[in-house]
């Protein structure tokens, strides 16, 4: 469903039919043009405000939906504190925090439930978007001084943590969705890769409605790519994959979890997204890949369209998440699905405990049903319950405590308990 009226950021269509015009073959590759187009720093969709997120923005992501779920990943992280000896500080690097709702969750729940764990705390946020952090700080220093005050809530870049300097847990929820993509084809048995060029006769003072921008496709810009798909057993060029099959390759994500497998000294990484295994990804059936765009919470696979105004994205592939931590030294522990990592640690009970005896009314029945829609929707099936949850840990510390008491989320859960 495309929303009508597209919109566009006219200074980053300026900006990049300009680098187009220098660029050789006046052409970037996707990746190029979809990480301009979400994280330049001042031009870019996150740049300007956190707003574009949320119930009024263009996408909504679990923690909108309530408290819920960031207190049962918070249930989550304190079992691997217990798990790393209760260590103390005991390192929480969230990536990517929206708009801090996640980490007012988390942080709250574990402040009521458990002090112990919660003075012992250092919460760390990665955040790129320099509007996205600006909100994150004013919206979670005020309802956390003591930590603010104990420098125990802090910002940073990935790249400032140095070798193995942390002793708990890195956590993302839809982080690596957004992680620009190389999108690729297979065209007369030929793999090529998906670059930009400007529309013929378009200089983007006054774009269209389809835009400024129109796909090229030539030979790929690193062998990166080929090699990607090597290490997956995967030949686009053959059958089955039909003439024309297009898919995307996140060559990002690897580099990233390299940097926070150097980072982590002893415990564990937690990744939430959308997602497949490889097999599921690339199934020759899924011909047009997994890019999509939102805005107002409309989607649509054109990219080109709202330019500054949309969000992209794309599905994770796990299986190469989990290769990847194997070989920098991780130990996979699972991969499941967030509906049944989120009812083991105790979203069914939560929804049992809606039940009353007497029939509510009024203002009373109105909050249930909000709260039992919100629950219901964590765990759909078709939606946010679909989400993959991957759990790698790193040492021996972490490993070795999982062979007599494994990880309360990815137990199977007790349906009906």
């Amino acid at each position: 469903m495309q929303p009508s009226q597209p919109q566009f950021n006219a200074d980053l269509c300026r900006h990049l039919c300009e680098r187009l015009k220098t660029a050789p073959g006046q052409q970037i590759t996707f990746a190029h043009f979809m990480e301009t187009a979400l994280y330049h720093p001042e031009l870019c969709y996150y740049a300007s405000t956190a707003r574009q997120i949320g119930p009024k923005g263009d996408f909504i992501t679990s923690p909108h939906m309530g408290p819920d779920f960031g207190e049962l990943i918070g249930e989550q992280l304190r079992e691997l504190w217990q798990h790393l000896g209760h260590p103390n500080p005991y390192d929480l690097v969230e990536m990517g925090a929206g708009q801090g709702l996640l980490a007012k969750d988390i942080l709250g729940y574990l402040r009521r439930e458990d002090p112990d764990c919660f003075a012992a705390i250092h919460y760390r946020i990665v955040e790129t978007a320099i509007a996205l952090r600006s909100f994150q700080q004013k919206f979670l220093k005020p309802q956390f001084p003591g930590l603010v005050e104990g420098d125990r809530l802090t910002w940073c870049d990935l790249d400032d943590l140095e070798k193995g300097s942390i002793t708990g847990c890195f956590f993302s929820n839809e982080l690596v969705d957004a992680f620009p993509v190389h999108r690729v084809t297979a065209t007369d048995r030929t793999l090529l890769e998906n670059y930009v060029t400007l529309r013929p006769g378009m200089d983007g003072e006054a774009p269209d409605p389809a835009g400024p921008f129109v796909d090229r496709w030539d030979e790929p810009s690193t062998p990166a790519i080929a090699q990607y798909f090597q290490d997956l057993h995967i030949d686009l060029t053959q059958p089955p994959y039909p003439d024309g099959y297009v898919t995307e390759v996140n060559l990002g994500a690897p580099k990233w979890l390299e940097k926070v497998a150097i980072a982590l000294g002893h415990g564990y990484i937690l990744t939430v997204d959308y997602g497949y295994t490889a097999q599921r990804y690339y199934q020759p059936a899924r011909t047009r890949g997994t890019l999509q765009c939102y805005t107002r919470h409309a989607h649509h696979d054109n990219p080109y369209m709202n330019l500054g105004h949309q969000d992209i994205t794309a599905h994770v592939d796990f299986t190469t998440l989990e290769r990847t931590g194997e070989s920098l030294g991780l130990t996979t522990l699972g991969f499941t699905q967030q509906a049944l990592f989120l009812m083991s640690l105790g979203l069914g009970d939560r929804l049992a405990a809606l039940a009353t005896d007497e029939y509510p009314t009024g203002d009373q029945l109105r909050t249930l049903l909000r709260r039992r829609d919100s629950l219901q929707r964590l765990m759909d099936p078709l939606g946010l319950g679909n989400f993959g949850v991957l759990v790698q840990c790193k040492s021996a510390i972490a490993a070795d405590a999982l062979e007599t008491l494994p990880l309360r989320g990815l137990t199977v859960p007790e349906w009906g308990s």
